[in-house]
């Protein structure tokens, strides 16, 4: 948005820094415009206890099989075995 007299669209094109690439289609209604975090690699990080795998290992292990995932189950017995 371009707030105020002064603040037009070149302005932001080429000194403001924000781009002013929108989607297309309608789908501004629900997307933002291309901006530097467009650009950036974001990293998700998951640590779980053994205690909580184990609370959850008969779930895990039963969706894992139902989709066909047999590697998966496994690979949350294997974190149990001897």
């Amino acid at each position: 948005m371009f707030l105020g007299f002064n603040a037009s669209e070149p302005v932001g094109d080429y000194v403001a820094g924000p781009n002013h690439i929108l989607p297309t289609g309608g789908t501004a209604r629900f997307f933002s415009p291309l901006g530097v975090s467009d650009f950036v690699k974001r990293i998700q990080f998951v640590t779980y206890s053994k205690a909580a795998l184990k609370r959850e290992e008969k779930a895990i292990t039963k969706l894992a099989r139902v989709e066909g995932l047999e590697g998966h189950a496994r690979a949350v017995e294997a974190r149990f075995k001897d």
